[in-house]
């Protein structure tokens, strides 16, 4: 076998070569007992990546306009704080921002139920420091959805 076989090549990548060997990984989100599709299903990271650009959007306008009087440099911070107060408020009380209920997700325990306040905020803390964020498990699970035992499914 040579050594190419059993890491992968640079485009296809270490899991397409383990899946060549006979590895069966399962689909995402089956280690934590949700469907394959359909609601309840894990939210693509296509999807939810959107969510977070429209929050997003939506708080740089209400900080362009509203807040900061129109001054680009000084929304910059209200846009990051409005984010983070929208975030906190709304998963807390309904389980999912505009962006989210727009696009059809909704963040719940692993178990199911509403998050309560502090994983809400240490979720949003650790989303807003970005980082957490981008770095994913094999389910799609980011580091904060992983800290605040937390998932973001279909609705």
């Amino acid at each position: 076998m040579d050594n190419r076989d059993a890491l992968g090549s640079w485009l296809s990548g270490p899991r397409a070569a383990a899946e060549q060997m006979g590895t069966d990984f399962g689909y995402r989100g089956e280690r934590l007992g949700l469907p394959k599709e359909g609601p309840g299903s894990l939210g693509g990271v296509g999807r939810r990546f959107v969510a977070v650009f429209v929050d997003w959007m939506l708080c740089l306008v209400i900080a362009y306009g509203l807040i900061a009087h129109r001054d680009v440099h000084a929304s910059n911070p209200w846009t990051l704080a409005l984010f983070g107060v929208l975030s906190v408020l709304t998963l807390a009380t309904v389980g999912s921002t505009p962006g989210k209920r727009l696009l059809g997700l909704r963040v719940v325990t692993l178990g199911g139920g509403r998050l309560r306040i502090g994983p809400v905020v240490l979720r949003t803390v650790l989303l807003l420091l970005v980082v957490p964020a981008l770095i994913w498990d094999r389910d799609g699970r980011g580091l904060h959805d992983k800290a605040a035992r937390s998932v973001e499914v279909r609705i």
